[in-house]
């Protein structure tokens, strides 16, 4: 769970960033939220929640 909250809100603040810098217009954030909405609950949701999970893990344990 805590991931899936510091993913979204790493995923809002970058479409912040790129509503105030002009290189995304307010109706494709739209657009992309309700296709993540729409996409969540497809039989995709739990196979792309995998994934991120899996990514994260592989993230957390590199070592530098």
């Amino acid at each position: 769970m805590a991931i899936s909250i510091s993913l979204v809100l790493l995923l809002l603040i970058l479409a912040v960033i790129f509503l105030r810098s002009g290189g995304l217009k307010l109706s494709h954030a739209l657009v992309c939220a309700l296709l993540g909405f729409f996409l969540a609950g497809t039989s995709m949701g739990p196979t792309i929640q995998n994934g991120i999970a899996a990514t994260a893990d592989v993230v957390a344990g590199l070592k530098p």
